[in-house]
């Protein structure tokens, strides 16, 4: 594998607390969705997604991003996994949710229902892969 820089080498079986660590946003987002609570909902999104592409990074590589921004963590992945058509539209998923990270948490914007509906809805795609891989 390439040696990449902004990573961090983690003990693969740590990959798990990540993963419950996605969960546990997962769950808080679709509460947050339940409740109208939008933006928050769009936080918990981003946040999920990173931590779904943290765990398997570590599980995949032992190494997480520890990069300036996110785009790291979709690079790292990029490396730690073989290509096909379902892993680049699930980096494409990531892509546009890491995109949306900042909008989401610094901008001071109240998030409305078809773009928080939008990330949910590109969430579960990258989570179902994701989860496949994690699951094996």
């Amino acid at each position: 594998m390439t040696k990449l820089r902004g990573v961090k080498a983690v003990e693969r079986s740590r990959y798990r607390e990540y993963l419950r660590v996605a969960d546990h946003y997962y769950d808080a987002a679709k509460d947050s969705i339940e409740l109208e609570y939008w933006t928050a909902a769009s936080l918990l999104i981003v946040h999920s997604a990173i931590a779904y592409a943290d765990a398997l990074c570590i599980k995949l590589s032992g190494q997480r991003s520890v990069g300036d921004t996110h785009e790291h963590a979709i690079t790292l992945l990029d490396a730690s996994i073989a290509g096909g058509e379902e892993k680049s539209k699930a980096l494409n998923q990531l892509r546009y949710i890491i995109e949306e990270k900042t909008r989401v948490s610094y901008l001071g914007e109240m998030i409305l229902p078809p773009g928080t509906k939008d990330l949910w809805k590109r969430l579960d795609r990258f989570r179902d892969w994701a989860l496949a891989i994690l699951k094996r």
